[in-house]
């Protein structure tokens, strides 16, 4: 199973400066991913930008958006240009994950119709491998550069609904989990090799899972405050209960890796709590098995 880790795109207060950092040490230390969180109504940077930057200092590791919340962003050609530039730079490395996601405020900034996020996605996906291909827009003209790989980026799904694994069978090269336990991971699995079957695809489509970590000094109220901050529109029950489930030490974080390896999980992505790069090297040594 691979192991990535998170970029702290998402964690309030981050130095942006540190994310050049963040990615250096992550594919030093041998993680397959580079993972970003996106939201629009929050002091989160926007990941295609985060990704590019991490192109321009890394040479190998994966850059995987984990999830784009691609309906809001209303000019699809634009997007799939955005990711075409990105998979092009990094030379064949992006992985464009995406969701409709479920808050509406985000929506409502964007000007788009939040009930209408489901049917705009599966528009998008068609437009968007259509344009990869070449093909023109509305008789405009293409949309460019050219692909790094034939078809273009590689997509992976998100959602907690059926069609998710519908689009994921029929656009991309997996299914990837917005955090949950292995009985989820397990069930994810399933529902996407039966997907995966029904669109007549050969081998298995690909499950990626995220969850969280933080190691060191006041780890547990360090992630406590963070996933509060970001998940406190879900309630506090809800909230409490991602955040106690945080990984805060290196057993813990081992014994989910191959939970998640058990349950069908092709690769974790592990998310930070702080904005501390040390986290990079904490995460590292938890892994080491995995990562030499």
């Amino acid at each position: 199973m691979d192991v990535g880790i998170g970029l702290p795109n998402s964690v309030p207060g981050l130095d942006g400066r540190l994310l050049v950092d963040w990615a250096r040490r992550a594919e030093e230390r041998g993680f397959t991913t580079l993972g970003t969180i996106d939201r629009l109504l929050f002091p989160n940077y926007e990941s295609l930008v985060v990704l590019a930057t991490a192109a321009a200092v890394t040479e190998r590791i994966r850059l995987m958006t984990d999830i784009l919340i691609s309906p809001y962003r209303n000019n699809t050609p634009l997007l799939a240009k955005q990711a075409v530039s990105i998979d092009n730079v990094s030379g064949g490395r992006l992985v464009l994950g995406v969701a409709p996601g479920w808050r509406d405020d985000d929506y409502k900034a964007s000007g788009v119709d939040h009930a209408a996020r489901g049917r705009i996605l599966d528009e998008q996906l068609a437009e968007m491998t259509r344009l990869w291909r070449g093909e023109s827009v509305d008789g405009l003209g293409s949309v460019g550069p050219e692909a790094a790989r034939a078809g273009g980026p590689e997509i992976m799904v998100g959602g907690e609904v059926k069609a998710a694994y519908r689009r994921a069978a029929r656009y991309g090269s997996g299914y990837t989990l917005g955090g949950g336990t292995p009985e989820r991971t397990q069930a994810a699995r399933e529902a996407l090799d039966t997907a995966w079957a029904e669109a007549g695809r050969e081998g298995r489509g690909k499950v990626s899972v995220l969850s969280y970590f933080s190691l060191g000094p006041d780890a547990r109220d360090k992630a406590r405050s963070y996933i509060h901050e970001y998940y406190g529109q879900m309630g506090e029950e809800i909230a409490t209960m991602i955040a106690e489930s945080v990984a805060v030490d290196e057993e813990t974080i081992a014994g989910y890796a191959q939970a998640f390896e058990d349950a069908g999980a092709d690769e974790v992505v592990f998310f930070p709590c702080s904005t501390d790069p040390g986290q990079v090297d904490r995460l590292a040594e938890a892994l080491s098995a995995r990562l030499s």
